[in-house]
C-alpha cells in the first residue's frame, strides 16, 4: 500500500490513500471518509483501515462530485501509463506455448518452485478445447518430475455428462479448498478468454475460485501458465485478436476492447505485457501497439517451449530458448501519424539461463555465456563474425527479430533494416487486401550501451543482446511487388525462325 494526499480540486473532497495499483481512491468528503475501490483484481492488496465509511446524508452532498471523479479516473487510467508495479507476494511463470513434456528443465523448476517432492498442483484446462486429455497430460507431466496434481474441472468445454456447470464449480466448495490446499496452480493452453469468461462474474468482479488462487499465490505460491495460460498473466491480454501485420496497420489506437484485448488476471504485475509464441509466430509485430495503446512500458515475448520465471523484482529465463525485452520508457510516436509508429524502443533478447532486474534493469546472463564470449561491438578490439550487412525482408518471421539482432550485434553494421508487409497482396492476383501498400520498416540500431555475450556451449550459435534501437516506420510498398520480365527475341533471331 503506497499512501498519498493530493489535493483534487474541490473543498470539500480529498484523496487520503490510493491501493499499490493507484485504483483505490479514499475521499473526506462532508466529514465522512469514502473509499471506492476503482480496481477488481483480488490481488491488489488494499488494507481496511484505509476504506472510510459511507455515512448517511453524504450521498446528496457529495455523490455528484465523487460520479466525476471516478469517472475522471476510470479514463484516466485507460490513457495513461500503467501504474508502479505491484508487490508479486508468490511466483508467476508465464510458458512461451509448445511446453514439450519431456522439457525436464521446466517441469522440474515448476516442482521446486512449489516446494519440491509431493508439492500439490491444481490443473485448471479451463481454455482447453478438450480439457480431460491436457489436463491428464499435464498431470502426468507434472506427476513424473514429482509433484501430485489434480484437474479443477471448471471448464466450459467438458464432455463429461457429469460435469459441473462452470457457474456451479467456481463457487464449489470442495473444488475451492482443493485449490486453496495447493501450492501450486497451473493453467493449459487452448483460447485465454475462456479462462477469464469463468473466473469473472458477469459484472466483472472476481468468483470465489478465482479469489482462492490468488490467495495461493499471495501466501506465496506458484501460478504457471502456458500459451493461453500465459496471456492471462497481464492485466491486459490479446483476447481474438487480427493477424499481426493487420495490428500494425490498424494504427495507434486500433486495437479494440472486448474484442481483440481483454482484461487479464495480472499475475505478473500491473506494469508488465507478456506476450507468447513470440519468436516463432513474429509477435513483436502485435506486442507493440498493445503496450503503446495501453501504456505499458515493459513487454516481455516468451517463446515456445521456454519459460520466464517471475520472482520478486528478478525474472530468469528457463528452457530451450529464451524471451524479448521491449523497454519503452524512452521511446515516443508520431501522433500526427495515423499508422502505427514507434521510436527508440529498447530491445534486449535474453537466452535460457539469464536473468534480469525488473527495477534496475541489469541483466546478468548465464555461467555458459559469461564463459563464453563477451562482444563489445564498440571496443577497439572488436572482432565481428559476420563480415557482410545485413537485410531482412520479412522481419516477422520466425525468429527473424532474434536473428537481425544477432547479426548487428556480431558485426561492423550500425543499422540493419528488417521489412513488414503482405507479399500476396501485393501480388497482381493479390486480392481486396486491406491498405495493400502498407508496410512498415523496422529500423534496428547499435548503441554505446549495445552488448552482446555468444556461447556453443548447448551445440547451437547462442547470443544474448542487450540493448538494440529499434525505429517502427509507415512505408509504402510498389504495386505489384514485383513482375515477370518480358523476353523479346533479338530482331535477327526472329527471320531465322520464318
Amino acid at each position: 500500500m503506497r499512501l498519498k494526499s493530493s489535493r483534487v480540486g474541490w473543498p470539500l473532497v480529498k484523496t487520503l490513500a490510493l491501493s499499490e495499483c493507484d485504483r483505490l481512491l479514499c475521499f473526506h468528503c462532508g466529514g465522512s471518509f469514502i473509499g471506492i475501490d476503482l480496481c477488481q483484481y483480488p490481488g491488489c492488496q488494499v488494507p481496511s483501515e484505509v476504506i472510510g465509511f459511507m455515512k448517511r446524508g453524504f450521498i446528496r452532498l457529495c455523490a455528484p462530485i465523487i460520479i466525476g471523479i471516478v469517472i475522471g479516473a476510470q479514463w484516466s487510467a485507460s490513457v495513461q501509463a500503467q501504474p508502479a508495479a505491484q508487490t508479486r507476494h508468490g511466483i508467476a511463470v508465464p510458458i512461451g506455448g509448445a511446453l514439450k513434456y519431456d522439457n525436464a528443465e521446466v517441469w522440474t523448476r515448476l516442482v521446486e518452485l512449489a516446494g519440491g517432492k509431493g508439492a500439490r498442483f491444481a490443473v485448471f484446462a479451463t481454455a482447453s478445447g478438450d480439457p480431460e486429455k491436457s489436463a491428464e497430460r499435464i498431470i502426468e507431466a507434472l506427476t513424473k518430475y514429482g509433484a501430485i496434481a489434480e484437474h479443477i474441472p471448471v471448464a466450459p468445454k467438458l464432455k463429461s455428462p457429469h460435469s459441473p456447470d462452470v457457474r456451479d464449480a467456481v463457487r464449489d466448495p470442495a473444488l475451492i479448498a482443493k485449490v486453496k490446499a495447493s501450492r501450486g496452480i497451473y493453467f493449459a493452453g487452448g483460447a485465454q478468454e475462456r479462462i477469464t469468461a469463468a473466473l469473472f462474474t458477469a459484472e466483472g468482479t472476481p468468483t470465489p475460485m478465482l479469489q482462492a488462487i490468488w490467495e495461493v499465490f499471495n501466501q506465496g505460491g506458484v501460478v504457471a501458465g502456458s500459451s493461453a495460460g500465459a496471456a492471462i498473466m497481464s492485466t491486459t491480454m490479446f483476447r481474438d485478436p487480427p493477424e499481426v501485420l493487420d495490428i500494425l496497420k490498424a494504427g495507434l489506437n486500433g486495437l479494440r476492447e472486448g474484442k481483440d484485448i481483454d482484461r487479464g488476471l495480472g499475475f505478473v504485475g500491473f506494469d508488465i505485457f507478456v506476450d507468447q509464441h513470440f519468436l516463432k509466430r513474429g509477435r513483436i509485430g502485435r506486442m507493440l501497439p498493445l503496450m503503446v495503446q495501453k501504456g505499458y512500458k515493459l513487454g516481455i515475448g516468451v517463446d515456445e517451449n521456454s519459460a520466464v520465471i517471475f520472482d520478486g523484482d528478478e525474472i530468469e529465463i528457463i528452457g530451450s530458448k529464451g524471451a524479448l525485452v521491449a523497454d519503452l520508457g524512452a521511446s515516443n510516436v508520431d501522433k500526427s501519424l495515423i499508422e502505427f509508429n514507434l521510436k527508440n524502443a529498447k530491445l534486449t533478447y535474453l537466452d535460457r539461463g539469464d536473468r534480469f532486474n525488473l527495477k534496475t534493469k541489469v541483466i546478468s546472463p548465464s555461467v555458459q555465456k559469461l564463459k563464453g564470449q563477451k562482444i563489445d561491438p564498440n571496443a577497439d578490439n572488436f572482432l565481428p563474425f559476420f563480415k557482410a550487412d545485413a537485410f531482412y525482408p520479412d522481419i516477422l518471421g520466425d525468429t527473424v527479430i532474434v536473428n537481425a539482432m544477432s547479426h548487428l550485434i556480431d558485426s561492423r553494421q550500425q543499422t540493419l533494416i528488417g521489412l513488414a508487409f503482405n507479399a500476396e497482396a501485393l501480388t497482381a492476383q493479390g486480392g481486396n487486401r486491406k491498405s495493400p501498400a502498407l508496410g512498415f520498416e523496422f529500423r534496428l540500431r547499435k548503441g554505446a550501451d549495445s552488448l552482446g555475450y555468444f556461447t556453443g556451449a548447448w551445440g547451437g550459435e547462442d547470443y544474448t543482446i542487450i540493448n538494440i534501437y529499434l525505429d517502427v516506420v509507415p512505408i509504402s510498398m510498389a504495386q505489384p511487388l514485383y513482375k515477370a520480365r518480358e523476353r523479346k527475341l533479338p530482331r535477327a533471331a526472329s527471320r531465322l525462325t520464318k
